[in-house]
């Protein structure tokens, strides 16, 4: 069923080109439509690519005079690549490629919107590629700040908390080695914090839950005194996220979340006033958050984070089994893997 409408809609798309009555320029926009659509909430990887790949007939048939629709083609295809499942570096690198091109016009044609948003999907093709250890993160966070110049909070509050949570990621990605790990760490909370202040849980709900399981996650793995503090606001922030990502509604999403929580809990002790009593509660409610992420995971084929959980049962299983009833240790060592 889902090919067969694929397959309907890129037959739709090619006669749309190829209609005689319809001027390049036209034809060119209506390519550039079907695949925007193809592009939005896409069920499988080969949406993406019927999308690329309209974008690129769109590219060959609009007139050389039209620098304005071109360049939305190629920023457009340059978002497309960004989402393609399994691209590589290759597909990042187009994109930044085409991105780069596409702030220079967007600049030079005074379109300030376009090119915010050309700068926002630069950062985050220079971010993908910074973890390839193929470009500087630092080049990421300056194409963010120059898109929050007219992305700010009062016009664009959606795009404003994108870019903060997008700022905050970056931060944390940095090597924490050097003086500067604690005020990057410092940064990356405040801008979490920040994009919250602006979006909430009706107006902005997927925002408001990315945010909130970004900002759980800075909390607690930061490298701060105050643990037990950090890790009972990060369980606050995960039961926010939890109130939009429902297993039902968005059952990935769900799992990365709870599976957040469950790792935080197992660092927790059950009375945060006696952390010496140990945390066996929290332990064994780990433990079948972790066993409800497994079965999610399998059922969506993420066979790695599948494995991560199921490592994180057995080691929890083995806590459990050689620890005393009261525990003396305090806080125990989980597997530090945090999911988006």
């Amino acid at each position: 069923m889902r090919q067969s409408r694929l397959d309907e809609e890129v037959r739709a798309a090619l006669a749309a080109a190829d209609d005689p009555s319809a001027s390049p320029q036209d034809r060119a926009e209506m390519l550039m439509e079907i695949a925007m659509g193809l592009q939005q909430r896409p069920k499988s990887p080969d949406e993406i690519e019927a999308a690329i790949d309209l974008y690129e007939r769109a590219g060959a048939i609009c007139p050389n005079g039209e620098h304005l629709l071109s360049t939305r083609i190629a920023a457009r295809r340059a978002t497309a690549l960004l989402a393609l499942p399994n691209g590589g570096a290759d597909a990042l690198e187009r994109a930044r490629t085409e991105l780069e091109k596409a702030t220079r016009y967007f600049a030079d044609l005074d379109r300030p919107e376009e090119l915010a948003e050309a700068e926002m999907n630069l950062g985050l093709a220079i971010h993908n590629l910074a973890g390839l250890n193929r470009a500087r993160i630092t080049d990421a966070i300056s194409a963010y700040q120059r898109a929050l110049r007219t992305f700010d909070r009062v016009r664009f509050p959606k795009e404003f908390a994108i870019l903060q949570n997008n700022l905050a990621t970056a931060f944390l990605s940095m090597p924490f080695t050097d003086s500067r790990a604690k005020m990057r760490e410092a940064l990356a909370v405040q801008a979490f914090e920040e994009g919250l202040k602006i979006v909430n849980l009706i107006d902005h709900p997927t925002e408001y839950a990315m945010l909130q399981n970004n900002l759980g996650n800075a909390l607690q793995y930061a490298s701060s005194s105050h643990v037990v503090e950090n890790n009972l606001r990060a369980l606050e922030a995960y039961d926010e996220a939890l109130k939009v990502r429902t297993r039902a509604a968005m059952p990935l999403e769900y799992a990365n979340t709870v599976a957040n929580k469950a790792n935080c809990l197992w660092n927790l002790p059950d009375d945060p006033a006696d952390p010496a009593n140990g945390n066996r509660a929290n332990l064994t409610a780990a433990r079948e958050y972790y066993r409800e992420c497994r079965e999610i995971f399998m059922a969506s084929g993420e066979a790695d984070k599948a494995r991560i959980v199921a490592e994180a049962c057995e080691q929890i299983d083995r806590e459990l089994l050689s620890a005393p009833a009261t525990k003396s240790d305090g806080l125990s060592g989980s597997v530090q893997h945090h999911l988006n």
